[in-house]
């Protein structure tokens, strides 16, 4: 009952910080005003979500009673359910957002991205739903360290998930913050403060039943809302994509044309939107972002803890089958709005310099390209719903990845290092709530500092980790009979380790975040995945090989037990654990 209060009085306070926005925005700032005019269509809407979803949160508050409750919503949820959730979990704000202002930019070289995302999910499909279902409870965690020893091995896993979090969180919390700062004209740094207040309010109270609802109701409002953006575009040039790719090499060439190039120049500054070579521009660089985006899928925690929702692995693998469905259809209309972008808004003077080809508002702004087609093809009332399900995305991706970096703490960390499996579920819970609290304060200050990133590219810095530090680890010691822990904890540690300090020293953080001069980078590709991801698959094959320790032999012994549950699912009855 308590919880109920708490969570209404935590309601009333978000309509308060949402009506003074909307005040602040309408005349509290006559500079601000005049730079950008309050959408009411648009807060209404997002009003109506924030409460709806609200109103999900309070009742998911009244069913989560366990930890099995608040990490996997007691093991409950179907297949289609959950395939829906993974895919609102996953068509994130980088998806959406960040995704069609790469398009945007660079044209034919944004789709790196969609299809990089999209070929993860074949390696979750056949090498491991099923037995991540069948060996896991909780976290990716338990299926790594099925047969090691925990400790050290949990806490590998939950700093290799905290980083991922992070990165992740920037992405997110950047896109928030941009889009609430076009809705309510607010400044930015208060935009990204009410998104984290909400966040906190979602996970605190709803743990994943609550999570789970919020991600399957955007995933159905951004489906709808892409579709019909898709048809609006495709429908201005007679369903001709040919049609609608040349309106876009002859916007990209006149804004060469205005920036002073040659005619010749022009027109071949045109064509490279529709070939490779804009973006990455090596091969090296080229193979390393993709290594990332596809193998960093099957590394992500926040992806890997939705398996444990369902309650056996027929229904995980069901789970993959709709989700890659319904993420590979979100993908192919992206790349569409993306081409929208350029040919609608970068040719409208009230939304963008169409001199320049830029969108107006400064840097962080690309990252609104979709929003604004939208606004192009549905006006006022369809950007307003865009805007909500814009943020209906974030706020579910976000409270995804907050719940798997508070379960790294109070359950691998607390509840089994600190506490040695023997912590009651109260305690774990107490623990999880204020993890919530400290990742949220994390998301906002890193959010605030991020601003000017591209989002997509912030979480491919994510996906780049993932696959160094947590896939090498996690894919050897399920399908490996000789990983032990010295070699999961060592090698996950390298690709940890060398994946974040060459993301540091390599041109996007060092020159273009820290503000070094150029060419000051130590790393010259802008991806690490190749290099580190390397050194994580070598460093657990080469200690583990090495390891002649007693407990190595048993851990190898263990592993026909191992077997015989990942691939039957014996013993891994309902949503227990091992």
């Amino acid at each position: 009952m308590s919880g109920s209060k708490t969570l209404a009085s935590a309601a009333l306070a978000l309509a308060g910080l949402g009506a003074m926005a909307a005040a602040h925005a309408a005349g509290g700032d006559v500079g601000q005003a005049a730079k950008q005019s309050t959408n009411w269509t648009a807060i209404v809407m997002f009003g109506l979500f924030v409460a709806g979803t609200l109103w999900i949160t309070k009742w998911a508050a009244a069913k989560t009673r366990s930890a099995a409750d608040f990490y996997t919503a007691g093991g409950g949820i179907t297949g289609f359910q959950n395939g829906l959730a993974i895919a609102g979990d996953y068509m994130s704000a980088a998806s959406f957002l960040g995704i069609s202002a790469a398009v945007m930019a660079s044209g034919y070289d944004g789709l790196i991205y969609s299809i990089g995302f999209l070929v993860g999910w074949p390696i979750i499909t056949f090498l491991m739903a099923d037995r991540l279902r069948n060996l896991g409870k909780f976290t990716f965690a338990d299926v790594v360290g099925y047969r090691f020893e925990q400790p050290p091995i949990r806490m590998f896993a939950a700093s290799g998930t905290l980083i991922v979090v992070a990165f992740y969180l920037i992405a997110q919390m950047v896109g928030a913050g941009q889009l609430i700062k076009l809705l309510f004209g607010l400044e930015y740094w208060m935009a990204v403060v009410i998104v984290g207040a909400l966040m906190m309010v979602y996970v605190l109270f709803g743990g994943m039943t609550a999570t789970t609802w919020v991600q399957i109701i955007k995933a159905c409002l951004l489906l709808a809302g892409v579709t019909f953006m898709g048809f609006m575009v495709m429908a201005q040039y007679g369903f001709s994509p040919e049609a609608l790719f040349a309106k876009g090499v002859e916007v990209r060439s006149q804004i060469a044309a205005n920036a002073g190039k040659t005619p010749e120049e022009a027109a071949k500054a045109g064509l490279s939107i529709m070939g490779p070579g804009g973006f990455i521009k090596d091969p090296i660089s080229a193979i390393s972002f993709g290594m990332a985006l596809m193998f960093g899928t099957a590394g992500l925690p926040h992806i890997l803890m939705r398996f444990f929702t369902v309650p056996n692995a027929k229904e995980a693998r069901k789970s993959v089958g709709w989700a890659t469905v319904w993420i590979g259809y979100f993908y192919i209309l992206i790349f569409i709005i993306g081409f929208g972008a350029i040919t609608l808004v970068l040719t409208n003077p009230e939304m963008s310099d169409t001199v320049k080809g830029v969108i107006k508002g400064g840097a962080g702004t690309a990252n609104m390209a979709a929003v604004l087609v939208a606004k192009s093809v549905g006006g006022d009332i369809f950007y307003g719903f865009i805007s909500a399900v814009a943020f209906a995305t974030i706020l579910a991706v976000v409270a995804g990845l907050t719940l798997s970096g508070a379960s790294a703490v109070s359950h691998d960390l607390y509840a089994t290092v600190i506490k040695k499996g023997k912590a009651d579920n109260a305690a774990e819970l107490k623990v999880s709530r204020v993890t919530t609290l400290a990742l949220g304060v994390v998301a906002v200050v890193l959010g605030i500092a991020f601003e000017k990133q591209n989002i997509a590219f912030m979480v491919s810095l994510a996906f780049a980790v993932a696959a160094s530090a947590n896939f090498p680890p996690l894919i050897l010691s399920i399908l490996w009979k000789g990983c032990t822990t010295r070699g999961a904890v060592i090698g996950g540690f390298m690709g940890l380790i060398s994946s974040v300090g060459l993301t540091i020293v390599s041109p996007s953080v060092w020159e273009a975040t820290l503000g070094n001069p150029a060419g000051s980078a130590l790393f010259p590709y802008s991806s690490p995945a190749l290099f580190s991801m390397i050194a994580g698959f070598v460093g657990v094959w080469l200690f583990s090989l090495t390891d002649s320790s007693a407990r190595a032999a048993k851990e190898r012994e263990a592993f026909a037990a191992q077997q015989v549950r990942s691939e039957t699912g014996l013993g891994a009855a309902g949503a227990s654990g091992h």
